[in-house]
């Protein structure tokens, strides 16, 4: 992670900085996300699902708190407490902060008690992933839209008009999050509407040292799953976007067509016709 010097950058105000560190790798972190909590005071972070790493840059003299066993009722006022006594706190979610970060209850307490706060967006784990597997998840002709979603478990709902096998309907690039322990019924949910043979990666722990990704098929998703004992930390991607990409063996283009972005036959304000 780049090292910033507190001494010649401008001191952090007392407020919560609520941090989406992204996925894990601390290379992947946005600088102004390194910079705040290279220049906290006080640093809490989900331990259970953000590595040590991104912490490696804190002030020595900076308090860090591990909070994977901690409930919001001890986090929160304790944050509280921290900004009255003239402090700059740092909470570091996972990935980015409006994916699954939990932290709309945070805020609503925040703003009940008067504290000032910042978010600082990060890099979420299907950006990662599709750089991993080095595709664009928007191809013209193939697919245009990304659906980023869950299915229901024991720590949230998902809204009946979000129901999964609905979703599936549209055949875009579906990216799953917090499924793993329930993939068997993700995928049979799935299976409504995409093919069997629609592509997939199964991501895990993905920036972290212990990443892996596996290929597959939609009709296989369970299975590796449930071979490589994943329960947590793992992201699925579901999309025809997979099948197009370049191997050794050549290049499935299937229905991809190429973008008429930098087409020479498409003008535009910053490139007009000149023919």
């Amino acid at each position: 992670m780049s090292k910033f010097d507190p001494s010649t950058t401008k001191k952090l105000i007392p407020a919560v900085y609520l941090v989406g560190a992204g996925p894990g790798d601390p290379e992947l972190m946005t600088v102004k996300a390194q910079r705040i909590i290279s220049l906290a005071d006080v640093v809490l972070y989900a331990d259970s699902l953000v590595p040590k790493e991104i912490v490696a840059g804190v002030r020595p003299d900076a308090e860090v708190i591990r909070t994977g066993n901690k409930t919001l009722e001890e986090i929160v006022p304790l944050m509280i407490d921290r900004v009255r006594s003239n402090l700059a706190v740092v909470r570091i979610h996972s990935g980015d902060l409006s994916l699954y970060s939990a932290i709309h209850e945070q805020i609503n307490a925040l703003v009940e008690a008067q504290i000032p706060f910042e978010l600082v967006p990060g890099i979420s784990a299907f950006q990662t992933a599709a750089a991993k597997l080095g595709v664009e998840l928007t191809i013209p002709g193939v697919v245009q839209s990304i659906i980023l979603t869950r299915i229901s478990g024991k720590a949230s709902n998902v809204p009946e008009l979000e129901e999964l096998s609905s979703l599936a309907a549209h055949q875009a690039s579906l990216c799953l999050y917090l499924s793993a322990s329930h993939v068997a019924a993700a995928q049979e949910k799935l299976l409504v509407h995409y093919p069997a043979d629609t592509p997939i990666a199964v991501c895990f722990c993905l920036g972290w040292a212990e990443e892996r990704i596996w290929r597959g098929t939609l009709a296989e998703m369970a299975e590796i799953t449930h071979r490589e004992k994943l329960t947590r930390n793992t992201l699925y991607v579901i999309s025809p976007a997979l099948k197009n990409r370049q191997t050794n063996q050549g290049v499935d283009r299937g229905t991809a067509e190429r973008s008429r972005l930098y087409h020479p036959e498409h003008s535009h304000i910053f490139r007009p016709r000149t023919h």
